[in-house]
């Protein structure tokens, strides 16, 4: 399964095309996978109207995907719904968590991203979807209208699969979240000042970033090795091994590096964590800890149950991430329940093809009838081994009409400093891509 990284130039329209490659014409070619009543459905909304609004929820990666392909494409007014101030980038935080990054290699303003033509962003949390009027309600009161809406809105923990975990959050930081990075770092600075156990966590997947929670541990584990601290990593994975499948060699080759600091324990699951007693119950017994990354099981955001567009995650057409309970929405990112990688690559590609197919629908181009095999956007995806070397992981997602996808890994066999560094290069690439 070896692959030679990928190395993107420094242009930005050459990043955009190397890092965050979609196969537009196939995507596109594919049209409405529900046929034309709903992609009349979708278009009714527009007779009489100078300019049709879009409006996009959550400014990360999904999101500013679909920003820039609908402001590129000019059929729309945009609004774009985001909380934050500024933009945090979940995908090589890992090195920032483990003291050896900083963060403001990871933070961006979207000052660039607002003087987009058509672009007007509302900092706001969505409170909720009113699909029946085609509107959003914000928190703060404020009401806005859809002719199509974009859902980009992440994903949340699942909480209450681990009993003791809501009452004692503060004290557990998940960080697998923007902004919620600070505090895991807090927590990996004391345990390298103290010492002592500190468990780890993987979930059974689907959740973001894959091979992320395996990342952590093998970056802190350097720096217990690199500062000498007495100490050690227990990493409960709730599978047999590393996922998805074929990252699971290289990553167990990986974590041979570390096997006098890290107590790799596959096929074990958390039952329930008490953090005043610091006592973790697992299906192999109860663990006490000084320190615990716990890395939850995850779903979409509450939105999308609370519109009415799945349950743990969204219910979508492929290839064009159209809900399946509204020809009107469009769900991508993580929210999205479709097989492909929860990557931030993937969902930059997703938006990208959605902003496009929203422009096709809002000119009334007719979908062009499926020719052969659809290409979904390309999972790029990379896990650090150390502070210099990395994995490369590499995805294609292919299907045919009315077929299940089919993915297809390319995996680096062991990590290459070669990895390390194209990572960088590819992260300010798709960095520049997003937000200029």
């Amino acid at each position: 399964m070896a692959s030679t990284p990928l190395t993107l130039p420094p242009d930005v329209s050459e990043a955009r095309g190397a890092a965050a490659p979609w196969p537009r014409r196939r995507v596109l070619q594919a049209g409405l996978a529900v046929g034309p009543a709903a992609w009349l459905a979708g278009c009714a909304s527009i007779t009489g109207q100078a300019r049709p609004q879009v409006v996009v929820v959550g400014a990360g990666w999904g999101g500013l995907g679909a920003v820039r392909a609908l402001a590129a494409e000019k059929a729309a007014d945009i609004v774009l719904v985001e909380p934050n101030d500024r933009f945090m980038s979940c995908p090589m935080s890992g090195h920032y968590v483990a003291t050896t990054g900083k963060l403001e290699d990871l933070l961006h303003g979207y000052e660039r991203v607002d003087a987009l033509p058509g672009v007007r962003r509302v900092r706001d949390r969505v409170q909720a979807i009113e699909r029946d009027r085609r509107e959003v309600v914000l928190a703060g009161g404020q009401r806005l209208r859809y002719d199509h809406l974009v859902l980009s809105p992440g994903i949340e923990y699942m909480e209450e699969s681990l009993p003791g975990f809501a009452a004692a959050r503060e004290a557990l930081p998940v960080g697998f979240r923007a902004f919620e990075h600070q505090a895991v770092r807090a927590q990996v600075e004391r345990f390298l000042a103290q010492g002592g156990t500190f468990v780890m966590s993987a979930p059974k997947p689907p959740y973001r970033c894959p091979p992320a929670p395996y990342e952590r541990a093998m970056l802190v584990a350097e720096q217990i090795k690199k500062r000498g601290v007495r100490g050690k990593i227990v990493f409960l994975d709730a599978n047999a091994a590393p996922t998805p499948a074929p990252i699971a060699q290289p990553i167990l080759g990986a974590l041979k590096a570390y096997a006098d600091v890290i107590d790799y324990r596959p096929g074990v699951e958390l039952q329930a964590v008490d953090a005043g007693r610091r006592t973790l119950r697992t299906s192999a017994g109860e663990l006490r800890f000084d320190h615990a990354n716990l890395i939850l099981p995850m779903r979409a955001n509450g939105l999308v149950r609370q519109a009415g567009l799945g349950q743990r995650w969204a219910e979508v057409e492929l290839p064009t991430f159209q809900a399946k309970a509204d020809a009107r929405i469009f769900v991508i990112g993580d929210a999205q329940g479709s097989p492909q990688p929860k990557s931030g690559q993937v969902a930059f590609g997703q938006g990208r093809a959605v902003g496009e197919e929203i422009a096709r629908r809002l000119r009334g181009e007719a979908a062009p009838a499926p020719k052969g095999e659809i290409e979904l956007p390309l999972g790029i995806c990379w896990a650090a081994t150390s502070h210099e070397e990395a994995i490369n992981v590499n995805v294609v997602t292919t299907m045919m009409t009315g077929e299940a996808p089919k993915l297809r890994f390319t995996v680096d066999p062991q990590p290459s400093a070669r990895s390390g560094a194209a990572s960088w290069s590819w992260a300010r690439g798709v960095w520049r891509a997003m937000l200029g």
